[in-house]
């Protein structure tokens, strides 16, 4: 099922939680709503579901306007952080309820909760309550009941947040195979990357309430559209720079820039984002050298180097925990830099 979400705003009082906000989802999508904290992820799927309202814009599902329809007539599911499952009910009556509540006949619910409870891994733990069970179970309990009446669209807000990280790891990757086999159209609320990228066809960004970047993973992570993608995304240097025709100087660190991102007048102000995976650093004491590295942080398979650069701040990379560039490398250490590739952003005059 397509989703169309056109110019959607909301405001909380003064705060604008969503700003003029567009998107399509198409049929069988797995997308994920990706940003900060409080940046209106979550009023945007609220909006989509009927549990708020906009202030303006639409949302159409299979090309029909929704705004003025109750949201259980839209014929979403909604899977909450919280599960918020009936503690006074089974694993089987958290399920099938919103089957019963539809008046579909007994027969049908009990076939529709065996074919949920076999697809989610809930086998044998049908008489359970939720206080029963694990994190990770209720989360696959709260799912199963968002799908027993087929939905039409899944919406998923941060579904994985209240489970410990090796759950939350099992989860993600039962999600995906889960998505590809029910084939339902499915978008989820998240502010961690890896789960983002780890599950999604697609990525839109969204902070303090608007759409900054909406493509692919790899879209995402190597062609930031904006200065605050470029931000969030990965671990980055964020360095304040000088373009000079070509190139661009962080003190004594030369950046080559594409064509498309150098400066149009020598000596303008730019602010480089490098990625911490796109940097080289090797031990050099003689004139190629242009840093100093400053710490050694080994972060289980990788080890975080962080160096000043002449004339410059701090800068910092990662590399596999056996790489040959370690070699040398040790505080006060002297090292040469390479950076394989760049964004830059101008800088605004005040």
């Amino acid at each position: 099922m397509g989703i169309r979400v056109d110019g959607l705003s909301k405001r909380f009082g003064s705060f604008v939680a969503v700003d003029d906000v567009t998107f399509d989802v198409r049929a069988g999508e797995l997308v994920a709503l990706l940003g900060p904290s409080g940046g209106g992820k979550s009023t945007i799927l609220r909006i989509i579901a009927g549990l708020e309202t906009a202030d303006a814009g639409s949302v159409s599902l299979e090309g029909e306007v929704v705004d003025e329809m109750p949201p259980r007539d839209r014929r979403v599911g909604f899977v909450f952080q919280h599960y918020a499952l009936f503690r006074h009910m089974t694993v089987e009556q958290n399920i099938g309820y919103g089957l019963k509540v539809r008046g579909v006949a007994k027969a049908e619910r009990q076939r529709r909760v065996g074919e949920l409870t076999g697809i989610m891994g809930l086998r044998g733990l049908e008489a359970r309550y939720p206080a029963q069970l694990s994190g990770g179970q209720r989360q696959r309990v709260a799912l199963a009941r968002s799908l027993a009446p087929s939905p039409r669209l899944l919406l998923l807000d941060e579904p994985f947040a209240a489970v410990d990280a090796r759950v939350r790891e099992e989860l993600r990757a039962w999600l995906r195979r889960m998505h590809d086999q029910v084939g339902v159209t499915s978008i989820f609320v998240t502010h961690d990357q890896e789960e983002a990228f780890g599950l999604a066809d697609r990525v839109m960004v969204i902070n303090r309430g608007r759409l900054e970047q909406d493509g692919s993973p790899r879209e995402i992570q190597d062609e930031p559209a904006t200065e605050f993608v470029a931000r969030f995304i990965g671990e980055s240097n964020v360095l304040e720079a000088r373009v000079q025709g070509e190139d661009a100087w962080v003190g004594a660190l030369r950046v080559g820039l594409d064509q498309g991102e150098r400066g149009t007048r020598g000596g303008a102000a730019a602010r480089l984002i490098i990625r911490s995976y796109d940097l080289k650093f090797w031990h050099a004491e003689n004139g190629d050298s242009v840093a100093v590295v400053r710490r050694v942080v080994p972060l289980g398979d990788r080890v975080r180097v962080e160096a000043a650069v002449d004339g410059a701040g701090p800068i910092f990379a990662h590399f596999p925990r056996r790489s040959s560039l370690l070699h040398g490398i040790e505080p006060g250490a002297r090292i040469a830099v390479e950076v394989t590739r760049a964004r830059a952003y101008p800088v605004e005059a005040p």
